[in-house]
């Protein structure tokens, strides 16, 4: 049996990637924290955590500390049912990995119900949906969306559906720059607004649309969905935008498809812990519910089922891309 107060101190130290603030967080003194850490190690036969700055989880601390955050939402949980009038320290803690774009879209749904909800007390990380896995398997989270299907050890992934994005620009930027539409020469001299530099979405349509890599082109980069979508509007450049979020503003006249007979699906998949809490059970199934209703149906993988990273099916039409806008968003960035 492992010792509770050895498990939480060892988590804590990871989460703060100190031993003196966790001392702090835990109101014990730097020297206590050591000999948890170094009795909790002994008793393991293995290395837990990397003494350096800032203090990290080795592969065996991520996966105690995956261990003791479910620990974490089984106490949380039971103790939610046994208290029948709910306390100020009743909800559960927990982390989950969300990419921008989602965010910024179908996403809110989801946080409305967890929110109002009251039993947990959420922290939405953000990164690009093509690097939230890493926290998934840090242990920082205990889900994240992510583009990639294959599922690592321990974890499965759901495919929630595929996210559509078009080519906008405002009229005047579109008459002004693409006269004779997406050319090579336009491209090369009109600026394109990206979300980041991990944001890999605009140079894979580019690369699709015209059969090969087009880099040297001018480019703005606008680390945030709305910020993004206002720079298209607001005549600064042409990019990609998820379908949904534009809509309005394309039903306005205000924002026209520059490219109408090419679409971009990006595959968006839940990543989870294989065995799950209850508690983390039910947000899992709310975050697919929520997915399937709002996004696209994938043209490469089946919806039904968990993934074990192979297609269910081959692709039926679109460009389906493997990557997407940074989350920054997972995970996270554009996207």
């Amino acid at each position: 049996m492992l010792d509770r107060d050895q498990l939480e101190t060892f988590a804590t130290v990871v989460e703060q990637q100190s031993f003196d603030r966790a001392a702090t967080v835990l109101s014990i003194t730097r020297g206590a924290v050591s000999q948890r850490i170094k009795a909790l190690e002994e008793s393991l036969s293995t290395i837990l955590v990397k003494r350096e700055r800032p203090v990290a989880a080795t592969h065996a601390g991520e996966v105690l500390l995956r261990h003791v955050k479910a620990l974490r939402i089984l106490e949380g949980s039971a103790l939610q049912e046994l208290t029948p009038i709910a306390k100020p320290h009743a909800p559960v803690a927990l982390a989950i990995a969300v990419n921008a774009d989602s965010l910024a879209t179908w996403f809110p749904e989801v946080l409305r119900e967890l929110l109002l909800g009251q039993l947990v007390t959420l922290e939405v990380v953000t990164d690009d949906q093509d690097h939230t896995s890493a926290l998934l398997a840090r242990g920082d989270v205990i889900g994240c969306i992510s583009t990639s299907a294959k599922p690592a050890d321990g974890f499965i992934a759901e495919c929630l559906g595929a996210m559509e994005y078009r080519c906008y620009a405002t009229p005047n930027f579109a008459h002004s720059h693409f006269p004779s539409g997406l050319t090579v020469p336009a491209v090369l001299s009109a600026p394109a607004v990206l979300f980041n530099r991990k944001d890999s979405l605009h140079d894979d349509f580019l690369k699709v649309h015209f059969g090969f890599a087009v880099e040297r082109y001018a480019r703005h980069y606008l680390p945030s969905p709305v910020a993004l979508l206002e720079g298209v509007a607001m005549g600064a450049g042409y990019g990609l935008i998820p379908s949904s979020q534009a809509a309005p503003l394309v039903e306005a006249g205000k924002l026209v498809d520059v490219c109408p007979s090419e679409r971009v699906m990006v595959d968006l998949f839940w990543h989870h812990w294989d065995l799950e809490p209850p508690l983390a059970s039910d947000i899992t199934a709310l975050i697919v519910k929520v997915a399937r209703h709002s996004l696209e149906p994938s043209a490469e993988f089946s919806p039904s089922s968990p993934n074990t990273g192979e297609p269910a099916r081959p692709s039926t039409g679109g460009n389906t891309k493997p990557q997407g806008h940074g989350g920054g968003q997972e995970a996270p960035e554009h996207q």
